[in-house]
């Protein structure tokens, strides 16, 4: 009954993008041969999240989308339109996710996706990936008083886990590896996955280690759980766009590169004004004067504005400011940077020269 409901949710909401296009006398044939003339002739972008992963994507009592994912799509929009508000979500399953993307229902997918061979190649699911936002690993959760250390204690149990993902993939492959008898419990989505371990359906529950954390931070007991040491797997979560269209990929790539750049600069949301007004008054600085657009050309060669950069910070801050709100040490979700620290730093997180 899920896969009945989610499908047909599916098929009207494409029905629905593609009637909007039509209906706003607007076709991807019309307005260019690129997705990004699409979302700058409607004005809108259309973001695909979950919705339900604290920390990342998640929508409030009060209808607010806050999270990492959520502020990737209002950089996104910033950069491309002016006005980082000008995004409409779209929460999405897990299965759902590939499907919206390549029937228009949505611009980009900004929903903890891993960056796979599969999903990346014009013979697999074909879409163009963005940089790296999010550097993760998957894992398990068990109850604290189970017993439970490693791998091998799980042998012959339950373990719930959502379908249609590289988790399920990843889970198979290890436990095969290892001669680990399981049985899986799959689920359409986190909440589901979520409620079924809460429940005792299964006696432990697996996802990337980031989202148990964040499922973790709203469990009534959180310290009653623990997640293993064991890691399943390196998870590198990126933004994605359909595949074919070099414009879009380029223009998304270019503004998570913006936002990790900033912070190798130091330059945030409260210091910008001050760094342009630095750059417009020394012609010296060519470096950042390229990089804030008051030395034009950077953003014409992205079909962009030449001040994108300034527009996405403006709204979200660079990439620590952005991860701090949402992971940091005081955020409910309190994930350590580790390898999405900046390069220099020891980190993960580097952006190529804006030349």
């Amino acid at each position: 009954m899920l896969m009945i409901r989610s499908s047909r949710r599916l098929l009207i909401g494409a029905i629905a993008a593609v009637a909007g296009l039509f209906g706003g006398c607007a076709s991807l044939d019309e307005v260019g041969s690129s997705r990004l003339d699409l979302v700058k002739q409607r004005g809108e972008l259309l973001c695909g999240v979950s919705g339900k992963i604290p920390g990342f994507s998640f929508l409030s009592a009060e209808g607010t989308y806050t999270g990492l994912d959520v502020d990737i799509c209002r950089a996104m929009a910033a950069a491309f339109l002016g006005d980082a508000d000008k995004v409409q979500y779209r929460p999405l399953t897990a299965p759902e996710r590939f499907t919206a993307l390549r029937s228009g229902e949505i611009d980009l997918l900004s929903r903890n996706t891993t960056h796979t061979l599969s999903r990346d190649a014009e013979g697999g699911n074909g879409v163009g990936f963005a940089p790296v936002v999010f550097h993760d690993g998957q894992g398990l959760i068990v109850p604290a008083d189970s017993g439970v250390a490693t791998l091998a204690d799980l042998n012959g149990k339950a373990i719930c886990v959502g379908s249609g993902t590289t988790t399920e993939q990843n889970l198979n492959d290890v436990f095969a590896s290892k001669g680990i008898p399981y049985t899986p419990i799959k689920y359409q989505d986190l909440n589901q996955v979520v409620g079924g371990y809460l429940q005792g359906r299964c006696q432990a529950m697996t996802s990337d280690r980031s989202q148990l954390a964040a499922a973790r931070s709203g469990f009534d007991e959180p310290n009653a759980h623990v997640i293993l040491e064991d890691r399943l797997s390196k998870e590198p979560l990126a933004p994605a766009v359909v595949g074919g269209d070099q414009r879009f990929v380029d223009a998304t790539t270019w503004v998570i590169y913006a936002l990790i750049e900033a912070e190798e600069r130091g330059i945030t949301q409260a210091n910008l004004d001050r760094q342009l007004r630095a750059a417009e008054a020394d012609p010296t600085q060519g470096a950042l004067r390229r990089f804030l657009g008051v030395d034009a050309g950077l953003g014409r060669k992205l079909g962009l504005p030449d001040d994108f950069v300034v527009q996405a910070i403006r709204a979200t801050g660079n990439y620590g400011e952005i991860y701090n709100r949402h992971l940091g040490p005081q955020s409910p979700v309190a994930i350590p940077r580790g390898a999405n620290r900046l390069a220099v730093d020891g980190g993960l997180m580097i952006a190529p020269p804006f030349t």
